[in-house]
């Protein structure tokens, strides 16, 4: 199983940019084999401690294979709306991990 967690950090007044991305992105998550397994907008209140920024939104998803999460990152669908997540997102700090 592989698992990728994302802290997604957007431009500033591109929200609706990147709502847009996520609405077709995210459904296509299960076309192959993925979970979204915790999507989250962590607020100042919920923000404990750390050297980090906080985050717009955190994604937690798994797919069963490195040829699943691939084909998800490749999809034509997907590609077509890159712009949107190019214009709405200024960084992302990503960590894969199996199991």
């Amino acid at each position: 199983m592989i698992y990728v967690t994302q802290l997604v950090y957007l431009n500033e007044g591109q929200e609706q940019a990147f709502h847009q991305f996520e609405d077709v992105v995210i459904p296509l998550i299960e076309t192959y084999n993925g979970t979204l397994l915790l999507r989250l907008r962590p607020t100042p209140e919920t923000y404990v401690s750390g050297s980090l920024e906080l985050p717009y939104e955190v994604h937690f998803v798994s797919f069963p294979t490195q040829a699943d999460l691939d084909a998800f990152k490749r999809d034509k669908t997907r590609e077509g709306v890159l712009h949107l997540k190019d214009a709405s997102v200024s960084r992302v700090v990503q960590v894969q991990g199996i199991n």
